[in-house]
C-alpha cells in the first residue's frame, strides 16, 4: 500500500524458535487449535437481536484538560485482543519479520540470518527449507453489543482457521466471523457464549475536529492492552488502500497488533478503527472513520456481506490544465471520462466531459469523494447528482445499480496498425499519428514534450468535444485550435477512455 503497513502483527509458530528469541514475550501463548470457523452469519447469530449502537451524543466543546487516566480506565474493558491462526500454505511460508519491519522484512543477505552456533539458519526466505506448521496473527477489536459482537479489521481475520478473543478480565473466547467488508477493511465477529459485556459507544467521525485529542487502545506486538494519546492530525486522507479511502490521520502511537483497535475521543466514544501505519515514519497512523462502519453495520450483521450502489461512470481527477481546457474557473469536482452504456448515469443523462460537483447535497471537491458518497447508498436508491457542463450547472437523479464485487476486466490489447501505413505528424500536440482501426487517430510515436499525458498506442477520439474519425480529421481540427491555448483530448487506452489536456505552443 504505497509504503503503508497494516497494523496487524503476524508471526510464525516454530517448534524450535521461541518468541523470546524475537524479543516479544507472550505472543505465541495465545494460539490454539480449533476447527475451521464459519465465515458467514450462523443461524444462531442471525436469530439474535441486532447490535445495539449507542446514539451519538450532541457535540460539546472539548475541555482545556481532561483526565486521561480516568478515560483509559473506563474504556479498557470495551477493548479486546484478537489472535488468529491458520495452516501455512505450501510454497508460501510466512516471513515472521514482515509486519515488524515492513513488507518483505529485513534483508539479511543471500544466506539469511544465523541465530547462533546452535541456532537454525532460516535460509534465503526465512524458513530454512522447513514448512511452518502454523501461522498466527495478532490484532485488536472493540465490543459494540453486550451479546458479544466485536468489530475489527478484515485483514486481522482474513484466511483465519481459528479466531480467539481475550477480554480485559483475561477471559478467552472463540469467535465466529459473521460479516466482512474487504473494501473498507472491516469485519464483525461474535463471541460464543458471551453476554453482559461492556459496550463501546460509537461517536461521530464527521464531527471530529483536526487537533482534537484521541486515545488509541490496542495490542501492539502482543503486549496486551496499551493506551497511547495523540491528536487528530488530518482527516479525509487518501493512502491508496482501496476505492473508499477516507482515513483519519493521527499521531497517537499505533504499531503492529493495533489493527482493528478503537480510536476514542475525549468523551470515550469510538471515532475510528486503527488500520495502517506509514512504514519508516514516526507518529503517522491511519484509522477508518466510525461513520463508515455505521453505514455498513446492519448489512454485516444481517447478511455477512455489503452491497453497494453503482453509478456507472469512470472518473478522473480535475487538474488545473483540464479545468482551463474545459473553461472552468476552479479545479474542483470529478471529470466524467466514460459512461457505462445503459447504466444509471447514462439513464440519468450524464455525459462524458461532465464534471460531478455534488452528490446528495454534498459538495465534491476531489474525484475520490465520488465513489465514497455513491457507495454509501444501496442498490436501487435514487441519488441526486450535481453536474457542471460547460458554463451550465444542472441537477439529475440517478437510480443506482448493484456494484458487482469483481475485478476489473483486463484491458483489451492495443490495436497495432501496420508499420507501412501512412503516418502523419501533429507537431502542435507533439505526436505522430495514424488512422486507428474502428475510428480515431492512433499515436504511433511521441515527438514533443508537451504530450506528457499521452502514450504510444493511445487513440484520440475527440478534440475539444468534436469527434475525431481519423488522422486527417485530427489535423484538420488542430488547425482551428488557437496557439497558446490548451487542447482537450479524449483518448482511448485499451477498454478505458480518459481526458488529457495538452498545451498548444504559442507561435
Amino acid at each position: 500500500m504505497n509504503g503503508l503497513v497494516s497494523t496487524r502483527t503476524r508471526f510464525a509458530l516454530f517448534a524450535w524458535l521461541s518468541v523470546a528469541s524475537l524479543g516479544f514475550a507472550g505472543c505465541s501463548q495465545q494460539a490454539r487449535a480449533t476447527p475451521v470457523l464459519q465465515q458467514v452469519a450462523s443461524p444462531e447469530a442471525q436469530a439474535l437481536p441486532p447490535p445495539v449502537v449507542t446514539t451519538t451524543l450532541p457535540p460539546a466543546p472539548v475541555p482545556a484538560t481532561f483526565d486521561v487516566a480516568a478515560l483509559a480506565e473506563r474504556v479498557q474493558p470495551m477493548v479486546v485482543n484478537i489472535t488468529t491462526t491458520q495452516a501455512a500454505k505450501e510454497g508460501a511460508p510466512m516471513n515472521p519479520f514482515e509486519f515488524f519491519f515492513g513488507p518483505g522484512g529485513p534483508n539479511f543477505g543471500p544466506n539469511g540470518p544465523n541465530l547462533g552456533p546452535n541456532g537454525p539458519n532460516l535460509g534465503p526466505n526465512g524458513q530454512g527449507g522447513r514448512q511452518m506448521p502454523k501461522q498466527s496473527a495478532l490484532g485488536t477489536g472493540f465490543i459494540i453489543d453486550a451479546n458479544g459482537y466485536v468489530v475489527t479489521n478484515e485483514h486481522v481475520v482474513r484466511d483465519a482457521d481459528e479466531v480467539r478473543v481475550r477480554l480485559s478480565d483475561e477471559r478467552e473466547m472463540v469467535a465466529d466471523v459473521v460479516g466482512r467488508d474487504p473494501k473498507l477493511d472491516l469485519a464483525l465477529l461474535r463471541l460464543k457464549g458471551a453476554s453482559d459485556l461492556p459496550v463501546a459507544p460509537l461517536g461521530s467521525s464527521e464531527q471530529l475536529r483536526v487537533g482534537e485529542h484521541v486515545l488509541a487502545v490496542g495490542n501492539p506486538f502482543g503486549l496486551g492492552h496499551t493506551v497511547t494519546l495523540g491528536i487528530v492530525s488530518a482527516k479525509a486522507r487518501t493512502i491508496g488502500a482501496g476505492p473508499y479511502d477516507d482515513f483519519i490521520q493521527t499521531d497517537a502511537a499505533i504499531n503492529p497488533g493495533n489493527s482493528g483497535g478503537p480510536l476514542f475521543n475525549w468523551r470515550g466514544e469510538v471515532v475510528g478503527i486503527n488500520t495502517a501505519i506509514r512504514a519508516g515514519a514516526n507518529s503517522i497512523g491511519f484509522a477508518v472513520p466510525i461513520d463508515a462502519l455505521k453505514d455498513i453495520l446492519p448489512q454485516l450483521r444481517e447478511t455477512g456481506t455489503v452491497q453497494r450502489g453503482k453509478l456507472g461512470v469512470v472518473i478522473q481527477p480535475m487538474t488545473r490544465e483540464l479545468a482551463s481546457a474545459l473553461g472552468l474557473d476552479q479545479e474542483r469536482g470529478a471529470l466524467v471520462a466514460q459512461v457505462e452504456p445503459g447504466g444509471p448515469a447514462d439513464r440519468a443523462g450524464i455525459k462524458s466531459g461532465d464534471v460531478i460537483v455534488g452528490v446528495n447535497g454534498t459538495a465534491i471537491n476531489h474525484s475520490d469523494e465520488v465513489p465514497r458518497n455513491v457507495a454509501r447508498n444501496a442498490p436501487g436508491t435514487e441519488i441526486e447528482v450535481k453536474l457542471q457542463r460547460g458554463k451550465e450547472q444542472r441537477q439529475v437523479k440517478a437510480k443506482l445499480d448493484l456494484l458487482a464485487d469483481e475485478s476489473d476486466a483486463a484491458p483489451a490489447p492495443r490495436q497495432r496498425g501496420a508499420q507501412a501505413e501512412s503516418q502523419q505528424s501533429s507537431s502542435q500536440l507533439g505526436v505522430a499519428i495514424a488512422d486507428a482501426p474502428g475510428g480515431g487517430a492512433r499515436i504511433t510515436r511521441i515527438t514533443g514534450n508537451q504530450a506528457d499525458e499521452l502514450s504510444t498506442g493511445d487513440v484520440i477520439t475527440e478534440l475539444n468535444g468534436a469527434p475525431i474519425k481519423d488522422a486527417a480529421s485530427l489535423n484538420a481540427a488542430m488547425a482551428k485550435v488557437k496557439p497558446g491555448s490548451t487542447a482537450l483530448l479524449r483518448v482511448r487506452r485499451g477498454n478505458a477512455s480518459r481526458y488529457a489536456a495538452v498545451p498548444i505552443p504559442a507561435k
